[in-house]
């Protein structure tokens, strides 16, 4: 823990030779033992002869404090699924895990004291036969000896650790630093010390924060690495191998020297033996034993990429941590608690789902896959927000030189936790454009137009949110000329026809559309037009309602967003109208066991329930087979047969397909496509397009033809252990009544058009809002334009 107040100043004093600091030094320990470190501080200038280094020694003395309050130590901080024994990652500073001393073995204890400091319990801090030995050992002409106590070593190394905790480098070297100076200064600092904590407090506090070995720090962490077993059932090997690691962690590392390490290892024997603490049969059997039988190394890791297939979701919750103000007031206050306070983090993430997720996604569209798609998956559970499983095909490497085929963007994620700008949703928007049919008093059974046409951008209605819209054609169309004539909404919905939406956007207010997409949740990533309506394409960070861009054409999918935040939108609907912000962690607790609060779901009524049941109703038609769903090769649904509802998107020449769906109780969002920008993908060949369809052939990138069956694979097993529950029944006053049906027009194909293996495929619905809108390193610009070749319904 940083020191409270700054460091002060430090001035320039003279070198002290080294035999009249020992002298200083003995004086200083005698006085100290008996009339105090102050009255010590006093008595130096006499012991020194008065001599030119009297103002020096006085200096030392001054700079140095009369008492040392240790603070909390650097600790590790490990993140774990929901389960909270599935570890997923560790975070530190310094690689430490703090125990009390009675979860330490009485080996490792005494080791410690044997070859460290054997008059530990005798001495008060500061061991003056260790003095005088070196006091004539120097004297001699021979190399400077030391004489550091335990306590002094612990003393070095809390003034280590409170210099780095304060970023203080400077302050670092100075206490590692190979003098009789800093002997001094810890010697004051011990005597002090010990008058204030037990021998036993001291001797927890050295096994805490000695180093043990490279990025092994306190006894636990070097029990667990060295030994996969906790400190307090370390054997007596096993203890010295330990103890006699401290006095120089590399050299006597039994990992990469082993040699070095047992011959130190066999030094702390004898001296256990010479002390007592150990049997001459144990020294003997300890002495013999290979050190090779003993070690059961653990691998050190740091960072998500010990998360594998979930570190993905692990960088979103490091990001969360850093982004959020529960866990401290600036981002430095947020790191170092991260990385030095000890957090136990308890996730949301279900590591039965996120197996099936990892596994699923990789077979569903191999990274080497030839085509350069990438793809993700993310599920969150409606009416809580916890994100229970987060994926992608592309495996993770955050380094600043990553290897081929890896990536650190997290396709799933938002720009400020995945720097992901997102991808177009396609069809996928045309739910919340239902949900604001149903809020503004139409039905389901409402009829109107299927045939292609032509519009204007002037005349769609948008009352306050735009300027003015501009006089310019729109060509709206169906894949294949599907459909045509009279047809319900309800139709218009599971078959997601382009030309029926377009016209029921133009019996809307799109200010009102706008309003409805953002209460349901949808979170634009890119836009292709500032707040006020001028053309420019930007990346959002923090989105607001105002982001949504208001065009004709917004209804089809136009801007980008992401799996999470889609998957987190249809939970609106699977839960009847309650919206939650996705959360990725469940509980947090600091090194004391003490809860920390973290972000909330803030989950809220956003969205009528009869409308959100009614939107359900319709979209659970999407998976028919007569009349034809764009997923109608995924008949019924599931396999267990339980209730689901989806919905397929696919954007302008196959650039970005997407499926999402939802069961009462998970709601889970798939994208495919290529993050580096748009680029059509009119042939593709992909295992998961016969999944559920052996006859698919080569051909576009559908969302009913690679994302929904890689949905359907994934939601198999993500479900399988959920209850199965029926969604609410909708609303009959919004479903309207059922008309009579006309006979069919004798040019009327749209029975004859489907996706994912019928005569045609969801060729695109999104149209142009100002340039790509990909995620990654795409670009936008361009003209905006409210039209575009949405030549395709999905």
């Amino acid at each position: 823990m940083a020191m409270a107040n700054p460091r002060e100043p430090r001035r320039i004093t003279r070198t002290i030779p080294a035999a009249q600091l020992i002298g200083l030094l003995l004086a200083f320990v005698l006085t100290a033992g008996a009339g105090g470190v102050i009255a010590a501080g006093l008595v130096i200038p006499l012991a020194s002869g008065m001599d030119t280094a009297v103002d020096t020694g006085v200096e030392v003395f001054e700079e140095v404090p009369a008492e040392l309050v240790p603070g909390p130590l650097s600790e590790q901080s490990v993140i774990y699924a929901s389960d909270g024994k599935t570890k997923l990652a560790t975070f530190y500073a310094q690689n430490r895990i703090v125990v009390p001393l009675d979860k330490v073995s009485d080996n490792m204890k005494n080791a410690v004291i044997a070859i460290e400091d054997e008059r530990f319990y005798t001495h008060g801090g500061v061991d003056i036969e260790g003095i005088s030995r070196a006091a004539l050992q120097n004297f001699g002409g021979g190399d400077t000896q030391g004489a550091s106590t335990l306590t002094q070593q612990y003393v070095k190394n809390v003034l280590i650790e409170e210099a780095d905790r304060a970023g203080d480098t400077f302050g670092v070297l100075e206490a590692r630093e190979d003098s009789l100076t800093r002997k001094l200064r810890e010697a004051k600092l011990a005597i002090a010390i010990e008058k204030e904590m037990s021998k036993d407090d001291i001797l927890q506090g050295y096994l805490n924060i000695a180093q043990f070995g490279t990025s092994v720090y306190g006894v636990e962490t070097a029990s667990q690495h060295y030994f996969n077993k906790s400190a307090k059932n370390l054997s007596i090997v096993e203890a010295a191998t330990i103890a006699g690691i401290t006095k120089a962690p590399s050299q006597f590392d039994p990992v990469a020297n082993p040699e070095d390490a047992v011959a130190r290892r066999n030094l702390v024997i004898g001296k256990m033996w010479q002390l007592g603490y150990i049997s001459t049969a144990e020294r003997d059997e300890a002495m013999a034993t290979k050190l090779s039988s003993t070690l059961d190394v653990q691998p050190i890791e740091v960072g998500c990429d010990s998360a594998g297939g979930a570190a993905f979701f692990c960088d979103y919750v490091i990001k969360e941590v850093m982004l959020s103000p529960e866990f401290g007031e600036t981002r430095d206050d947020r790191y170092n608690l991260l990385y030095r306070g000890g957090l136990r983090i308890v996730t949301t993430l279900d590591m039965k789902m996120q197996k099936a997720a990892e596994q699923t996604v990789s077979e569903a569209v191999p990274a080497d896959n030839g085509y350069g798609l990438e793809s993700a998956i993310t599920s969150v559970e409606p009416g809580t927000g916890r994100i229970k499983a987060m994926a992608q095909n592309i495996p993770y490497d955050a380094r600043a030189e990553p290897a081929g085929g890896t990536t650190a963007q997290n396709y799933s994620a938002d720009y400020m936790h995945g720097n992901s700008r997102g991808f177009q949703v396609g069809s996928n928007f045309k739910p919340f454009v239902l949900a604001e049919w149903l809020r503004s008093g139409h039905k389901l059974q409402d009829r109107v137009s299927a045939s292609s046409y032509s519009a204007y951008e002037t005349e769609f209605r948008a009352d306050g949110c735009v300027h003015a819209f501009t006089h310019q054609p729109w060509p709206v169309s169906n894949v294949d000329g599907a459909g045509s004539g009279m047809m319900s909404v309800l139709q218009g919905t599971f078959q997601s026809l382009n030309t029926v939406y377009a016209r029921m956007s133009q019996q809307l207010d799109l200010c009102d559309v706008q309003k409805t997409a953002w209460d349901v949740g949808y979170r634009p990533m890119t836009s292709g037009l500032t707040r006020d309506g001028a053309p420019t394409f930007r990346t959002i960070d923090n989105p607001q309602q105002a982001d949504i861009d208001v065009l004709a054409s917004m209804t089809l999918g136009t801007q980008a967003s992401t799996p999470i935040n889609m998957a987190s939108a249809y939970a609106t609907f699977a839960s009847g109208g309650t919206y939650c912000d996705p959360v990725a962690i469940l509980e947090v607790k600091d090194h004391n066991g003490k809860k920390i609060k973290v972000p909330s779901a803030d989950c809220r009524q956003t969205l009528e329930p009869e409308v959100a049941n009614t939107v359900a109703y319709a979209m659970t038609k999407v998976f028919q087979t007569s009349p034809w769903g764009t997923a109608w090769a995924l008949s019924p649904g599931l396999e267990d047969g339980r209730p689901v509802a989806g919905k397929t998107g696919t954007t302008n020449g196959a650039m970005q397909s997407w499926f999402t769906g939802y069961t009462p109780n998970l709601s889970t969002s798939v994208w495919v496509g290529e993050a580096s920008g748009n680029v059509e993908h009119m042939s593709v060949d992909l295992p998961a397009a016969r999944w559920y369809n052996e006859s698919a052939k080569v051909g576009p990138l559908y969302g009913g033809t690679i994302a929904a069956p890689t949905w359907r694979r994934y939601m198999d097993q993500a479900v399988a252990d959920l209850p199965v529950k029926s969604f609410p029944a909708a609303d009959p006053k919004l479903v309207g009544k059922e008309p009579v049906a006309p006979k069919p027009d004798k040019d009327d194909d749209g029975g004859d058009s489907g996706e994912g293996g019928g005569d045609s495929g969801d060729g695109g619905d999104s149209g142009d809002t100002g340039g790509d809108t990909g995620g990654g390193d795409n670009r936008g610009g361009g003209d905006i334009t409210i039209g575009g070749g949405n030549g395709g319904n999905d």
